[in-house]
């Protein structure tokens, strides 16, 4: 068995109260459940929430230089040379 360390965590009294009934009916220790949902989140991975604020900035300035029309001038080189060999 790995070593344990002990850890102190406070709870809503309505978290511990399911915690300690579904303990219970589980057969297992709070703590096993505990360890288990700490498990679960370390190795899932954290969804990511985008920032929807920032994202209308970007598009309402990309939008701001399609409104612009074409650059003025002319390419000086061509497609190919943008990529290295």
């Amino acid at each position: 068995m790995k070593r344990m360390e002990r850890e102190q965590v406070y709870l809503e009294a309505d978290q511990n109260r399911r915690l300690r009934a579904l303990a219970r009916d589980q057969g297992v220790t709070e703590s096993e459940l505990i360890r288990g949902g700490v498990n679960r989140v370390l190795n899932e991975p954290v969804p990511f929430e985008p920032d929807r604020r920032a994202w209308k900035e970007i598009l309402a300035f990309i939008d701001s230089l399609i409104a612009k029309g074409p650059a003025k001038g002319r390419r000086t080189g061509e497609r190919e040379d943008l990529y290295e060999d």
